[in-house]
């Protein structure tokens, strides 16, 4: 296990740097696999998407150990979730699948989207309080998969680039497009999505993350920005990175503290933005190329995966 570095930032820049190797750890995966997205499982264990090999991967931090598990001919996963039952979900855009792992049976369950959408380049996936799975896909489409009954529904999302997805403590789901340029939410009785427009034209939201109190977190790719959007009021509010020239900030994850978590790609670092204060702290991978394009974690702990580099990324708070 590889330590790294942690590095403090100000709202408008870097401040003073410490070490703090006791609390970012590298766990290396398979060569070749690209992980994409992690979750983490209710025993601990890190599932995480496989993009390069196919396969479902996890991790037992306890030891390092890593398996890999074929998806299937032709399988490309990109996003991976925990059910409520501790199942696995990933989306498969090589597949134009979403998929489900047993645990006990060790096999998986394949749910094909229609034949009218036959490339939909899915991307990420989330449960509502009902534990309905909720899906959307980079072509212009969103969906669901009712694991209890087995139905699934696709629709054609109003604008293309349908990426990162979220539920409020409300249960409402909202999804956000980066080609789209467009904040949406779904209607869940019948597929039908509200737009919100960007803060900006040509923000490019690529990942949003619902807080405590149901504010909308989003990571603006295009313009280096995070911003928070009041459902209820109706308004915007952005910050611009540290230190980045306007780009490159792609995902966002909302921790149990409401304290929130992006990845800089200009930068090669992982970012930890506090409200509040208003204040960064940065921390820059132990390597160059991480490309974290996702995050997930509990209580304590913020993980990623370098898919650059073929590792997942802890980071202890």
């Amino acid at each position: 296990m590889i330590r790294g570095i942690a590095i403090v930032a100000a709202t408008f820049g870097f401040v003073a740097g410490a070490l703090a190797s006791d609390r970012v750890s590298y766990f290396p995966v398979k060569q070749g696999s690209r992980p994409h997205d992690v979750a983490v499982g209710t025993d601990g264990k890190i599932w995480y998407s496989g993009q390069g090999n196919g396969t479902l991967g996890l991790v037992d931090p306890a030891t390092g150990k890593d398996q890999n598990i074929p998806i299937g001919s032709g399988s490309s996963p990109h996003g991976v979730i925990v059910g409520p039952d501790g199942s696995p979900w990933l989306t498969d855009g090589g597949l134009n699948a979403n998929v489900r792992y047993d645990q006990k049976t060790k096999k998986f369950d394949y749910y094909m989207l229609p034949p009218h959408l036959p490339s939909a380049n899915l991307n990420t996936g989330v449960f509502d309080k009902d534990g309905v799975y909720w899906f959307t896909g980079q072509n212009g489409v969103h969906g669901y998969v009712n694991p209890k009954t087995g139905k699934h529904e696709s629709w054609k999302s109003p604008r293309r680039g349908t990426y990162g997805i979220t539920v409020t403590p409300t249960n409402e789901v909202w999804y956000v497009a980066l080609a789209g340029d467009h904040l949406g939410k779904i209607d869940k009785s019948n597929g039908s999505v509200t737009i919100v427009e960007p803060h900006k034209k040509g923000a490019g939201p690529r990942r949003v993350w619902t807080d405590s109190k149901g504010l909308l977190w989003v990571s603006f790719w295009h313009s280096g920005e995070v911003g928070v959007y009041d459902p209820a009021a109706k308004t915007w509010k952005t910050w611009l990175l540290p230190n980045n020239p306007g780009s490159g900030c792609y995902s966002v994850y909302v921790d149990e503290q409401d304290k929130v978590w992006l990845t800089d790609f200009m930068t090669n670092a992982i970012v930890r933005f506090d409200p509040t204060t208003e204040k960064f702290e940065s921390f820059p991978s132990s390597q160059r190329g991480a490309n974290v394009r996702q995050m997930l974690g509990r209580k304590g702990e913020a993980w990623g995966a370098e898919s650059g580099n073929s590792r997942l990324v802890r980071v202890r708070y």
